[in-house]
């Protein structure tokens, strides 16, 4: 039986909750829509979705503090696009670090909409173009690092996991992908966020400070992420696949 995407709109205005729903569902999707944090857990709790439409501006706990649990939590990989009336560009820093997927601006089309959704989705799944995962489970070495690809997390040599967001894990997996050669802010914009995604350099160079951190680098002195001046990042460690046992 062919798999139907099941997306899940959270936001707190009924008309945008309609239209969209109703738009999404013509383009031959899944659609569940709720107003509230409340209403979201209580969804997730007993149901399975392929990704998450999440409005910053609501009463109560806004799309920010939902999406830092969701990736704390057991949907921690689901893909988030964030819906927000804010146009700042901090904003959408802010909800990119926090683990969105995409961002979209109030007013959209839910034509634009769609075409997000299936971007976020398509990159979600897409394998990458150097190393090719045959299987799940797998993960990648690099230094005393682990990434372990199904889970999207880093497990040092003492067996330590550390959770990465979603666009934490997206910047990591595409050095990992394109090892000792040098990105630019532009190809790692549109490599971890499509090429529709508006180019702001410092959301890339605050992501790349995150990633340092999670990697335990000194940006002074760094071991694996390494800063070309004038040019961009390279990712100087060796990359291999673990097999499993």
């Amino acid at each position: 039986m062919e798999h139907i995407d099941h997306i899940l709109i959270v936001d707190d205005d009924r008309e945008i909750r309609e239209l969209v729903s109703a738009y999404l569902k013509k383009n031959g999707l899944r659609v569940t829509a709720v107003a509230d944090g409340r209403q979201m857990r209580a969804f997730l709790e007993a149901n399975a979705v392929d990704l998450i439409v999440l409005d910053i501006m609501m009463p109560g706990d806004d799309g920010l503090v939902l999406s830092r649990e969701l990736r704390a939590g057991r949907h921690k990989a689901t893909p988030i696009v964030m819906l927000t009336a804010r146009t700042d560009e901090m904003d959408r820093i802010i909800g990119l670090e926090m683990g969105a997927d995409d961002y979209l601006a109030k007013p959209f089309s839910a034509r634009e909409l769609l075409a997000r959704i299936k971007a976020v989705l398509r990159r979600t799944r897409m394998l990458p173009p150097n190393l090719q995962i045959s299987e799940a489970g797998q993960l990648l070495r690099f230094g005393k690092w682990k990434l372990d690809t199904t889970g999207r997390r880093l497990v040092d040599s003492d067996g330590t996991v550390i959770a990465l967001s979603g666009a934490e894990y997206r910047l990591l997996r595409v050095f990992i992908d394109h090892p000792q050669r040098v990105l630019n802010r532009d190809q790692l914009l549109n490599l971890t966020q499509g090429r529709d995604a508006e180019l702001f350099d410092r959301s890339i160079d605050l992501l790349v400070s995150r990633v340092r951190q999670r990697l335990g680098d000194d940006a002074r002195e760094p071991t694996y992420i390494k800063t070309v001046r004038s040019e961009g990042y390279v990712f100087s460690m060796p990359v291999e696949i673990v097999e499993p046992r």
